[in-house]
């Protein structure tokens, strides 16, 4: 199965990373009626538009995109084929309400698993989700703690799934941003990718019913359910609805090269100009968010040219005393179209005031940081502009003199001062003791000889 690896890990750095947020310094941001919303280039995992994106909200039925992600790695794997039959268990059939979104599965019925995804992904199937879960994991619970396990390994930061549907539940919520991750990743896989923009799809008949034809529930992609909100740029996305999470909607746009993820949490029916009715929040804030962004942004290359932009000392040469250096390579980054690159502040970091030769052309000396109003961009490494050689005269010099001032070297010659200093002390306190001694006695020898008789 094809796979869009130029997505592949981008993810976490973001973490990352990631979370970068470009600034709105020049840009009017869309005025969005919606609780939470995320705009993100899913090429580069970079945010280009953040409102509440990483708090905590209920995804409703978006969760099932996180079900798809988990059944297109076991097909990946092998575990599973599109062509696999399951079979629909009773715990499978069974609704927890008589409203909920379901594919009308049967218990005992067989599906593909492809079949069984478009049930997933077009209506919305409950059922669908509750029958794949079990065909990859075993048991429901055991699919939950794996998708779990995925949205960790994703980044996501504000994640916690207790089904794979999205009925809801207090304890089932995550992020617009944690959605994006999960979208991204999904987008990878080239059947996800067929699903999600396909209007509708008949599902041939099974052992235990004829054939039914399921229609898109996103707008932005089939008028089957909603009127008036296709979008030609969105290649597929996944609503969801439900009283606490309202309407949401997840959709991916291209123009080109460009690939934009959108989330859009927490809307619900709104008024827009020129319509007499009451308009879907999800589709037409999704839309006013995806053209907002292509319309804006761009990739851009910052350079900052070939020319010194600062020196450094060198030591232990008579060629030179100082090595220019320059920035080496380039940031690129989705930026606003009006950005003027030339308002982009510097910050330039040199590992140390001074290196000792030789020092070899294109060695990195230093770090360039480039940001604009508190947004770093990036970081170019400095690398020295020429080649400087070492005098080896002046490096045994060198070496002469740091040897001498090695603490250990000290400590030694301190040593060896006081053995001296012990043995001179010792020997001229053993020669005066010497002469004294012998003094003594010749005076002693005197005195007897004076009193001696006759």
């Amino acid at each position: 199965m094809k796979k869009y690896r130029t997505f592949s890990f981008l993810l976490l750095i973001p973490m990352v990373l990631s979370m970068l947020c470009v600034p709105s310094f020049a840009l009017e941001e869309p005025e969005l009626q919606c609780r939470n919303a995320v705009l993100v280039d899913a090429n580069y995992g970079e945010v280009l538009y953040s409102k509440g994106a990483y708090d905590k909200a209920y995804p409703a039925s978006i969760t099932k995109v996180m079900t798809a992600l988990l059944v297109m790695e076991a097909l990946e794997s092998g575990q599973l084929t599109t062509d696999t039959v399951v079979t629909v268990s009773e715990l499978a059939a069974q609704k927890s309400y008589a409203n909920e979104s379901s594919a009308d599965l049967k218990a005992g019925e067989q599906l593909t698993v492809e079949e069984l995804l478009y049930c997933l992904l077009l209506p919305s199937a409950n059922d669908a989700a509750k029958v794949l879960a079990e065909a990859v994991d075993g048991s429901i619970e055991e699919f939950v703690a794996h998708m779990n396990r995925k949205a960790g390994e994703l980044g996501c930061q504000g994640t916690h799934f207790v089904n794979p549907h999205g009925l809801h539940n207090d304890d089932h919520y995550t992020t617009a941003y944690d959605i994006s991750l999960f979208m991204t990743a999904a987008l990878e896989y080239d059947l996800f990718r067929t699903i999600i923009g396909t209007a509708s799809h008949t599902v041939p008949a099974t052992n235990l019913s004829g054939e039914r034809l399921y229609y898109n529930t996103n707008g932005l992609i089939s008028n089957l359910h909603y009127l008036g909100y296709v979008y030609d740029k969105c290649i597929g996305g996944k609503t969801g609805s439900t009283d606490e999470a309202g309407r949401c909607l997840v959709a991916a746009a291209e123009d080109g090269d460009t690939l934009l993820v959108s989330v859009v949490l927490g809307s619900g029916p709104i008024e827009q100009q020129g319509y007499d009715k009451l308009r879907q929040g999800q589709f037409t804030e999704s839309t006013k968010l995806l053209k907002w962004g292509f319309q804006n942004f761009e990739r851009v290359t910052i350079t900052r040219g070939s020319e010194p932009v600062d020196k450094v000392a060198v030591t232990l040469s008579r060629q030179a005393d100082e090595v220019n250096v320059k920035p080496q390579g380039s940031i690129t980054r989705t930026l606003p179209k009006d950005l003027d690159l030339d308002k982009i502040e510097t910050e330039i970091t040199l590992f140390s005031p001074e290196v000792e030769a030789p020092v070899q052309e294109g060695q990195v000396l230093g770090t360039m940081k480039l940001s604009y109003e508190g947004e770093v961009y990036g970081t170019l490494d400095l690398v020295a502009v020429t080649s400087v050689e070492r005098s080896e005269l002046l490096y045994k010099k060198a070496q002469f003199i740091a040897f001498f001032q090695s603490t250990r070297v000290k400590l030694v010659l301190v040593l060896v001062l006081l053995v001296v200093v012990l043995l001179v002390l010792k020997l001229t306190v053993f020669r005066k003791r010497r002469r004294y001694h012998s003094g003594a006695g010749a005076r002693a020898r005197g005195n007897y000889r004076g009193t001696r008789r006759r």
